[in-house]
C-alpha cells in the first residue's frame, strides 16, 4: 500500500473516532480555547423520568437548522491528518415554551446516519485550517468508521438525543443556560449549555457556540502510533435551531 494512501486512511479513521464524542464546533488553528466556562453537571440519580411539557409547542424546522462539530487533529504527526467539520441538517424535535421561559423544555433527535462530513461550503467558512480539498475516499472511509459498531454503532443507536433538564433564565436579555442531557451510543451525560434565543411571530430560534470535551461525555479521544497521531479531547459545537409554532394550539402535557 502506498504511503500517501495509508496516511489518507489513517486520517479518515481519526475523524471517525471523533464522532463518538459528540454532541457536537469553530476555532483557531491550535484548537478551541479552554472550556472553563462550560460546566458538566452530574446526571440525575436513577433512571431519568419522562418530562412534563408545558406551554406552546414549537416544532423544529430541520432544513432551517444546523448543528456543526469541529474536530481538531493532534499529536506530533498532526500535519498528516485533517481537521474536520461534521454537520447535521436533520435535527428534529419540539420545544415547549410557557409564559415563564425557565419552565421551557425540549427533546431533540439527531440521526447519526444522516451526519455529513466535510461539506466544502462549511469547511470554507472555517478558514485556512479547513481546506476544501479533502478527498472523497477519505470522507467515505470516515463515514464507514463513524457508523461502525466500534464507533457510533448507528444500527443499535440510530439517534443522538438532547433533552432539557433545567433552564436558568437568570441571565440578562435573551440569554439562558440550559442543562442538557446528551445521550450518544448508549451513554448519557448532562452538559450546561449557554443559549441565545428569540421568539418572534411564531418562530423560535435557539443558538449557541461552546467547547465540549470527549472526556466530558465519558469517552476517550482516539490516538494511534503511541499518541503521535491523535484527536484533541476538546472539540467545538455550534448550533442554530429554528422552530415554528405547532398548528396544534394549547398547553402540552406528557
Amino acid at each position: 500500500m502506498r504511503s500517501d494512501t495509508r496516511i489518507a486512511l489513517l486520517s479518515a479513521s481519526v475523524a471517525g473516532w471523533v464522532l463518538i464524542s459528540l454532541a457536537g464546533c469553530p476555532t483557531r488553528p491550535q484548537g478551541p480555547e479552554p472550556s472553563a466556562k462550560v460546566g458538566v453537571v452530574a446526571p440525575p440519580a436513577g433512571s431519568p423520568q419522562a418530562q412534563r411539557h408545558e406551554g406552546r409547542p414549537f416544532d423544529v424546522a430541520s432544513r432551517e437548522s444546523l448543528l456543526t462539530i469541529l474536530a481538531f487533529r493532534g499529536g506530533t504527526l498532526a500535519k498528516v491528518g485533517h481537521n474536520h467539520v461534521i454537520a447535521s441538517h436533520d435535527v428534529s424535535g419540539t420545544f415547549y415554551v410557557p409564559d415563564d421561559v425557565s419552565h421551557s423544555t425540549f427533546e431533540l433527535h439527531i440521526p447519526v446516519a444522516q451526519l455529513v462530513i466535510d461539506e466544502p461550503d462549511l469547511r470554507a467558512k472555517e478558514g485556512p485550517d479547513f481546506p476544501t480539498d479533502v478527498p472523497d475516499s477519505a470522507k467515505e472511509s470516515t463515514r464507514r468508521n463513524m457508523l461502525s459498531e466500534a464507533l457510533l454503532n448507528g444500527t443499535q443507536y440510530p439517534d443522538i438525543t438532547l433533552v432539557s433538564q433545567h433552564i436558568d433564565a437568570a441571565a440578562p436579555g435573551s440569554q439562558i443556560r440550559a442543562d442538557v442531557q446528551v445521550s450518544v451510543r448508549g451513554q448519557t451525560h448532562t452538559v450546561s449549555v449557554p443559549v441565545v434565543y428569540s421568539l418572534v411571530n411564531g418562530e423560535l430560534t435557539a443558538s449557541g457556540d461552546l467547547p465540549l470535551k470527549q472526556s466530558d461525555l465519558g469517552l476517550t479521544p482516539f490516538s494511534a502510533l503511541l499518541g503521535a497521531l491523535a484527536v484533541q479531547d476538546e472539540m467545538r459545537v455550534r448550533f442554530r435551531f429554528v422552530a415554528h409554532e405547532s398548528q396544534t394550539k394549547g398547553t402540552a402535557g406528557s
